[in-house]
């Protein structure tokens, strides 16, 4: 989902600037929910400090290609919502691409507003679906395949859209530039089809952990139902 150099330029990036300065008042958001239903600072920090060292490795050691318009990457973004919680996730989007920006990947710098508003409208998105599809006395680690399915397209699927907004945005309709937004989508789908299954192996493994499911590393609502 990193946007190449170049798609957006000039006075046009201007508009990233304003929606991350928007991207970051919904991490806030979140990141409030979290300080006051979900441990408080202490627990946002700590798992703040997992979910950033976890995209950081998102980013640099997991399988990334580029497509089109981007890169492909495996960002699980649903994984860490339902392990940590919408806060320490959106906190750890932002900061794990600021990290490999300013340490592997400075050429992205520019592109950082760009690319911080593509993985966290998505996440807020998600985080508003969830409650929504998963019941109330449902805990995370009981999730279906269906509703795991669902997170990670909308998820997924918002990381295709905002790509190809920018794309649209920055260069124009072009045959040229439509069929390399075209192609990036289509090996999106990879991404969507397998980080269900990551989603709930991960699952899967955190139901090992109940004995320390008061553990403020962990969000609540991975093994209670919702208050």
């Amino acid at each position: 989902m990193h946007i190449e150099a170049g798609v957006v330029d000039g006075a046009k990036i201007v508009l990233s600037y304003g929606t991350a300065v928007a991207s970051f008042g919904l991490a806030a958001k979140m990141a409030l929910d979290t300080v006051r239903n979900d441990g408080g600072i202490t627990a946002l920090a700590m798992r703040s400090v997992a979910t950033t060292a976890l995209v950081f490795c998102f980013f640099e050691i997991m399988p990334h290609y580029p497509v089109g318009v981007s890169e492909v990457h495996f960002i699980l973004g649903s994984t860490l919502y339902l392990i940590f919680g919408a806060g320490p996730a959106a906190i750890g989007l932002a900061a794990g691409l600021l990290v490999q920006g300013l340490f592997f990947a400075p050429f992205d710098l520019p592109q950082y507003g760009i690319n911080v508003t593509t993985l966290l409208v998505p996440l807020w998105a998600l985080s508003h679906l969830a409650k929504r599809i998963i019941p109330a006395r449902t805990p995370y680690v009981d999730v279906k395949y269906w509703q795991a399915l669902a997170l990670s397209t909308a998820y997924q699927g918002g990381i295709v859209a905002w790509v190809a907004f920018w794309a649209f945005y920055g260069s124009g309709f072009g045959v040229e530039n439509m069929t390399a937004v075209g192609s990036f989508g289509a090996a999106y789908m990879t991404v969507i089809i397998l980080e269900p299954l990551a989603d709930l192996a991960v699952l899967a493994g955190a139901k090992t952990l109940a004995p320390f499911a008061k553990n403020p590393m962990l969000y609540r609502r991975l093994h209670h139902a919702a208050s």
